[in-house]
């Protein structure tokens, strides 16, 4: 497997992270997109909803706006804005749509007061587009195609249809029938103990115990697989992560993680978590570009909770539209992450 046939694959898998979220409720959150809006529900039901400039429009004058709604009955709307390019905004910005107008806006970034989202909420759901305007005649324009489906799917999400805080579609239903936050999932991890003496030395003991086919099939530098190329951490009393740096594309990087006791046997076993560890918190987290530039991403965090790695984190935006990083971080999944000391929960063999 070469270089470019690794870009591609991690092209469809970032694809296929957005895709495979769609239309899942609950544990899994929603995602949804229409036109130049993108919507990201995480599993607790809080939304948000990201627009940008136009897709046929110059990615070197980037806009983007970022509609946030929490769950629950009578929840406020927060909006945000923000702005890029090759030149920096001059002064404050005036913000415009339909016959609602802004001005003193901060340059760059800016969040809107609960009066101003008032104002400009209805004319956002009325109107083409917007602009953000600067003192030196730099405009922006922000796409709104794609705004009122995507608000309606938060809507559906939210259970807010057909009740008077209903964005969209409003009705008579009484507002106390919108459901409330579904809670964080509380994961408790274990922070690792430090390196004992000796544990340099094991990879080396265990690695005969690895099965090559597995990296054979993943990593394009299988070649390079030995005992000298793998990472030993430990994890506990009685249990280490092995890691090898494999999957080296254009612009993406992945890694396979085994866990194995520390003595014999040593049964290694693959784990579907992917990237580097932090000592610090017990996390794997393994970021992808959606492509070269690194105007969209996406990204999972797995924690060490005494006995195997789980998720504990997603997100991602889904649209490439010119911001260096990304223009907002769209959770797809969140937890409560507990730390706890190396001694208080056993490990088990």
């Amino acid at each position: 497997m070469n270089s470019v046939r690794i870009a591609a694959a991690a092209a469809l898998s970032f694809a296929a992270f957005f895709a495979g979220a769609a239309g899942a409720a609950g544990r899994e959150g929603v995602s949804f997109s229409h036109n130049d809006w993108e919507l990201a529900c995480d599993n607790t039901r809080t939304c948000r909803a990201a627009g940008y400039q136009s897709e046929g429009a110059d990615i070197t004058e980037p806009v983007s706006m970022l509609i946030t709604r929490k769950a629950g009955p009578g929840t406020s709307i927060e909006i945000e804005l923000q702005t890029s390019g090759e030149a920096p905004a001059k002064g404050p910005l005036r913000f415009k749509v339909g016959k609602a107008a802004l001005s003193g806006l901060k340059d760059g970034s800016a969040s809107l007061d609960q009066e101003q989202v008032r104002v400009v909420l209805p004319e956002l759901l009325r109107n083409d587009d917007a602009t953000l305007s600067d003192r030196g005649g730099q405009k922006w324009v922000l796409s709104l195609s794609g705004l009122n489906a995507v608000l309606l799917k938060m809507d559906e999400v939210q259970g807010r249809v057909g009740t008077p805080g209903a964005l969209v579609r409003r009705g008579g239903k009484p507002e106390s029938s919108v459901p409330p936050p579904v809670p964080a999932p509380v994961v408790k991890v274990v922070v690792p103990p430090k390196a004992r003496p000796g544990d340099d030395a094991l990879a080396g003991r265990i690695f005969p115990s690895l099965k090559q086919d597995e990296v054979k099939d993943e990593c394009n530098n299988h070649d390079d697989f030995n005992a000298k190329s793998l990472s030993v951490t430990r994890l506990s009393d009685r249990k280490v992560l092995l890691s090898f740096g494999c999957g080296m594309g254009a612009y993406n990087y992945s890694s396979l993680l085994w866990i194995a006791n520390d003595k014999p046997p040593y049964a290694p076993i693959a784990i579907e978590a992917n990237g580097d560890f932090d000592e610090k918190d017990a996390s794997v987290t393994s970021s992808m570009k959606g492509r070269g530039v690194g105007d969209c991403w996406s990204s999972e965090t797995w924690s060490f909770d005494g006995k195997d790695f789980v998720r504990t984190a997603a997100a991602g935006d889904g649209m490439c539209r010119g911001f260096a990083g990304g223009a907002w971080s769209l959770p797809r999944y969140v937890t409560r992450v507990e730390l706890s000391e190396p001694s208080a929960i056993p490990s088990k063999p």
